[in-house]
């Protein structure tokens, strides 16, 4: 049986190590944390209960594929609700849109706001079906090791008709002229790494994916998932070690050997590294044996960071949801903050997770738990005095847009930037959601999944195929699985020849 280590524990990790042992290999996964789940672990504080990365549950029909393989369902491992309305947009002048999750009340609501939208919803909607189908069903799946992959008539005409040389805002102002319905079409694209009119259009898949597949929530938070996945890959025979740090890959002869741990050396038939990719290369490997330099990783565009707070107040806020967008300000200004003149914003857009509107396990009775992001650009100097500024900033907003005071009950708030992205994950620049989805960084023109010196080492995650976000991650820990299977068995075949 052939010894396979995962390095990080992330959902793209748990996906590689859930297939790999499927596959019929000796699977360790190892994680510097002490806790598992990579970006999407959680803590408990005060009768509190934060889910410190991801909180929106998209494309459930990846998550449930990802369980079929398996003779599962993800119901076996949470109960999963559709929230309603999926999510709310606060603009200015006290403006609210709610996205409700019946389709037909979404083309009333567009129908109120500009005459004649809810049919050119419709038509965005059916391409963007075709999208949402086309990417997920013919281009995610591909480990994309070369463009030969694509080279058939299905993909080329898919890809013909996916407006991928059209950009989202072009494609968006196309079909909608009032600005809050604009928002509403650009906001699914906001974490894909780069503003609107550098994302090609094929990416409004995501649209789709929000608006008339729905948003979901995992009682119990996010880390359900996790759990779930752990539980998988356990029944599967996979060996979990927490804090347990890889100092180093071990690579003889152009195979990696072995890697070094703080628990010791584990001796390796191959190695699939779910930690951060420049981590990997800089960190992990001797200079020969990386795909890329350091200039290379420096000219990349990264999608953005983030400056968190997870917060407890005792009492009720008024007109938040589960899902909330602050879009009061001006989006265009934030953008280029974050993607063409690196700065901390003037005047942020944020969101707000308040998913104790959903969920009692959350906070006690009587209480809300919140969890407040704004997008900032990677690398920027990370201080307590610059967190502080905005926290009071950002309540001061919220009081005013939801016309309730409630700075005076916050009875707990911890904040994480970009200093604890390096420190726990060794984010590269505290980046928080990977590579940017832009075309001179889609599909080949990626991170490579495979090392190509090191014959028998793999990576997974955000920064390679397919991309960022957690369906984008299952399905790379599938992909490099995969990739690391079919070389074990070639060696298998070249030693009974």
């Amino acid at each position: 049986m052939s010894k396979i280590s995962i390095i990080g524990s992330g959902f793209s990790g748990l996906s590689a190590a859930c297939f790999a042992a499927k596959d019929g290999h000796d699977v360790t996964v190892f994680e510097k944390n002490s806790m598992l789940g990579g970006r999407a672990r959680y803590f408990y504080e005060q009768g509190f209960l934060f889910d410190m990365g991801p909180s929106w549950y998209w494309m459930p029909d990846v998550f449930e594929k990802f369980f079929n393989e398996f003779g599962k369902s993800a119901n076996d491992y949470y109960k999963l609700i559709k929230l309603d309305p999926g999510f709310q947009i606060f603009f200015e002048n006290q403006e609210t849109l709610k996205v409700p999750a019946n389709i037909e009340e979404l083309y009333q609501v567009f129908e109120s706001i500009e005459k004649g939208s809810a049919d050119k919803l419709k038509k965005f909607l059916s391409e963007g079906e075709f999208k949402y189908k086309m990417g997920m069903q013919q281009l995610v799946y591909k480990p994309a090791l070369s463009w030969m992959e694509y080279a058939n008539y299905e993909v080329l005409s898919g890809v013909a008709k996916s407006h991928i040389f059209t950009s989202v805002r072009s494609y968006v102002r196309s079909f909608f002229k009032d600005e809050r319905l604009v928002a509403l079409m650009e906001f699914p694209v906001l974490f894909l790494g780069a503003m609107p009119q550098n994302i090609p259009a094929l990416y409004s898949l995501m649209n789709y994916a929000a608006l008339s597949m729905g948003t979901y929530y995992p009682m119990g938070g996010m880390y359900k998932v996790v759990s779930g996945m752990q539980q998988m890959a356990s029944s599967l025979g996979v060996s979990f070690l927490a804090n347990c740090d890889v100092s180093k890959i071990n690579v003889s002869d152009k195979r990696a050997g072995s890697i070094t741990t703080a628990q010791g050396i584990f001796k390796s038939d191959a190695v699939i590294a779910s930690a951060d990719y420049h981590h990997v290369e800089q960190k992990l490997l001797n200079k020969e044996n990386r795909n890329y330099t350091e200039k290379y990783w420096s000219e990349k565009t990264f999608a953005p960071s983030c400056l968190i707070f997870f917060v407890g107040v005792n009492k009720k806020i008024k007109k938040l949801i589960h899902h909330n967008l602050f879009f009061d300000t001006d989006f265009e200004i934030h953008s280029k903050e974050i993607y063409e003149n690196p700065q901390w914003p003037s005047n942020p857009l944020f969101y707000v997770c308040c998913p104790s509107k959903t969920d009692p396990e959350v906070a006690p009775e009587g209480m809300e738990n919140l969890f407040i992001l704004v997008p900032v650009a990677p690398g920027l100097i990370d201080t307590e005095e610059i967190r502080q500024r905005y926290f009071d900033v950002l309540i001061k907003r919220m009081e005013k847009k939801c016309g309730d005071t409630f700075s005076e009950n916050i009875i707990y708030k911890k904040s994480y930037c970009l200093t604890d992205f390096v420190q726990d994950y060794n984010a590269y620049k505290g980046n928080a959601y990977g590579l940017a989805n832009t075309l001179r960084q889609t599909a080949v023109l990626k991170p490579s999944i495979k090392n190509k010196k090191v014959k028998n080492l793999f990576y997974t995650g955000q920064l390679t195929v397919p991309g960022p976000g957690v369906p984008p991650a299952l399905i790379s820990g599938q992909i490099s699985a995969n990739q690391a299977s079919k070389y074990l068995k070639s060696i298998q075949h070249e030693a009974t020849v």
